[in-house]
């Protein structure tokens, strides 16, 4: 997902961040992404890690995004960014976010044949990567409580209703 850089007036950004907020589990990866990657521990990343962590944050940067946030953050001219300075970025990427397009994307994570749906195969697959030991039985029950056409797969349709709770 790539983010418009645009910058915007500070009481602007103030008064979005009051109607909205991070989650704690939010808060919680901006800081695990920059303590990870802050490889030499100074407290501020450079290029290369600043990169990293972003990706890692899920969002897909080109060169161009890092060094604008260089640019418009590192005040100093030592080609870091600080965590606060990390974090606020982050912030505003996160809230800019479509939940929906989030939710496809992690549904595509599960349909790597590209079928449109969530077949047997696709879960085992899935429950096997995260280490999950699951029965078969377990597996087809999951499938059967949100297969709303009863074609025995999940579509993506369900898949939403599933993640937004809309079941």
């Amino acid at each position: 997902m790539s983010v418009s850089l645009k910058s915007e007036l500070p009481a602007d950004k103030n008064r979005r961040r009051k109607r909205r907020e991070l989650s704690e589990e939010h808060k919680q990866e901006i800081a695990e992404a920059f303590n990870l990657f802050d490889t030499d521990k100074d407290q501020a990343i450079d290029y290369h890690e600043l990169k990293v962590a972003v990706r890692a944050l899920g969002f897909e940067v080109k060169k161009a995004d890092i060094l604008k946030i260089l640019k418009d953050y590192d005040k100093e001219g030592t080609g870091k960014i600080s965590f606060q300075d990390f974090s606020e970025v982050m912030t505003d990427w996160m809230l800019q976010r479509d939940p929906r397009e989030e939710i496809v994307k992690a549904f595509k994570l599960f349909d790597d044949d590209n079928t449109g749906k969530i077949s047997l195969r696709n879960l085992r697959r899935v429950a096997r990567e995260l280490g999950e030991n699951m029965s078969e039985e377990e597996l087809r029950a999951m499938i059967d409580e949100f297969d709303t056409d009863h074609d025995g797969e999940i579509s993506e349709e369900d898949f939403i209703a599933i993640m937004t709770g809309d079941t």
